[in-house]
């Protein structure tokens, strides 16, 4: 298939509607006179004349007066402002699709709460078929059989192609709602703004008792975090999972892309960005998603998803990349796990000083603005770079730490790459092993779909090109750089 999508309309076109609210995003930091940080992904914004004022208005919440629209609108495309959207939306140009192989049981559960709401049920080329129809029938759902398996991007295009509703609601039968009507018009509202293509809700695992499903509720693969935010590649929230997703038929195109049995999802969303819609993850709204039934079964989930890095790698390229971070990062914090902390900090300030000189010359206090982006950025990224290190090449790390002298650099990359999860939350010593678990059945999944497919990209770090030469890190005058662009 074609797999494409239509381009979305231009943003230009597209101002704010005066009297919209919203609010800036939490993690926006205002930096010296004119600067703006945040956004998906991170950038620097520099805020000309009175836009400073508008933007500091739209902190805690505020409407989009006239005149604000085009600003309110750069704003939202670059993730640094959220409209406010309101619940007083009708829901009945929603159809929901449930594509499912089997697992009658989770499909009885499903439609028993979306009563009231136009279901196509699309069965997978189910073993037990019969089972699948009279739960379908006995819930009033229209039901979509098909003779070959097509996988679940394929059967949320089928079931897509059975309606003609404005909006479609793709549920896994595996994933529980609370309040459908809700969630539905939750999700239902981030539409109001015409560049929303998709929304998706926060995804948990369900809240059953086990050691397994206790892991699966505080770290499930599919939970993108408690903070709202545009989903982009290279982004806090690069995608959100298929699962439970809304999405506008008019951006639908050819949907999914059907040859891909895991990470369609990601693939589709990432296409649909790439045609300038915007998509969006809604963490307020939560629903629930129930682990593997079996530990085979937990294992084999996760290793699929590391296999599923090779093939969104040759068509997306280095946005798969397991490890992205500037190259003199990089090195710094390399020195930081050799023993040489002092070598690692000279690089650091030599950053700072390059900054100063370059970028941020123009600025009121170059001194600060310098210390705020480029050093407390280069230090507070060791723990995310130990993380996606040990997520990926975990194996690897372990490998090295049976050499004497690697050992210890090794088995402390390890441990900060490990309990790195455990930032924000309590630490349970029984989750520890389930995470080691995880990280270890992705990455050798990234390894395996890697060699099958004869492609390395998914395993390749993507270093950003350094504006610091080496003779200013080692302390020779040198020739400068053009400092790179504020958008």
């Amino acid at each position: 298939m074609s797999s494409l999508v239509p381009p979305a309309p231009s943003p230009v076109d597209l101002p704010v509607v005066a009297g919209t609210a919203v609010r800036l995003d939490e993690r926006a930091v205002f930096i010296d006179r004119n600067l703006v940080a945040g956004g998906s992904p991170w950038r620097l914004l520099r805020l000309a004349g009175p836009s400073r004022e508008v933007v500091e208005r739209w902190r805690l919440g505020g409407c989009v007066e006239p005149g604000e629209g085009r600003l309110a609108r750069t704003l939202i495309t670059q993730g640094l402002l959220h409209p406010i959207t309101t619940d007083e939306v009708d829901v009945g140009d929603v159809e929901v699709v449930v594509p499912l192989r089997d697992d009658s049981t989770s499909l009885s559960a499903l439609l028993s709460q979306l009563n009231g709401f136009r279901v196509t049920v699309v069965d997978d080329a189910s073993m037990d078929g019969e089972a699948v129809t009279r739960v379908a029938e006995r819930a009033g759902a229209d039901l979509l059989r098909l003779d070959r398996n097509l996988g679940p991007g394929g059967a949320r295009n089928a079931g897509a192609r059975r309606g003609a509703s404005a909006f479609i609601w793709f549920i896994d039968a595996d994933v529980t709602l609370v309040n459908p009507e809700n969630v539905a018009k939750r999700l239902r509202s981030a539409f109001s703004d015409p560049l929303v293509a998709a929304v998706a809700p926060r995804v948990r695992g369900a809240d059953d008792p086990g050691w397994r499903e206790g892991f699966e509720r505080r770290f499930g693969p599919l939970d993108q975090g408690p903070k709202p935010s545009l989903v982009v590649a290279g982004a806090s929230v690069s995608f959100v999972p298929g699962a439970c997703l809304m999405v506008r038929r008019e951006a639908f195109g050819d949907g999914f892309d059907d040859s891909l049995r895991v990470g369609e999802d990601v693939d589709f969303v990432w296409r649909l960005t790439d045609a300038g819609w915007l998509v969006r993850y809604d963490a307020a709204t939560v629903v629930a998603h129930r682990a593997r039934k079996t530990w085979p079964a937990w294992w084999r989930q996760r290793h699929l998803y590391g296999r599923s890095s090779a093939a969104l790698a040759i068509r997306h390229g280095r946005r798969v990349a397991p490890l992205r971070a500037d190259a003199w990062t990089v090195i710094a914090w390399a020195l930081v796990a050799a023993g040489r902390p002092a070598l690692a900090w000279r690089v650091v300030h030599a950053a700072q000083r390059h900054a100063r000189t370059t970028t941020f010359a123009s600025t009121l206090n170059p001194d600060d603005v310098a210390r705020e982006v480029v050093t407390r950025h280069m230090l507070s990224a060791g723990g995310p770079l130990a993380r996606a290190v040990v997520r990926t090449f975990g194996v690897a790390v372990l490998a090295a730490a049976l050499h004497p002298r690697l050992r210890r650099g090794a088995l402390g990359l390890f441990a900060l790459g490990t309990l790195w999860r455990w930032r924000h939350d309590r630490l349970r010593v029984a989750d520890v092993p389930l995470g080691v678990a995880d990280d270890l059945a992705y990455g050798t999944g990234v390894v395996v779909g890697a060699w099958r497919a004869r492609s390395w990209r998914a395993v390749l770090p993507d270093i950003t090109r350094p504006t610091m030469s080496l003779r200013e890190v080692i302390g020779l005058a040198g020739r400068g750089t053009r400092p790179p662009r504020l958008t």
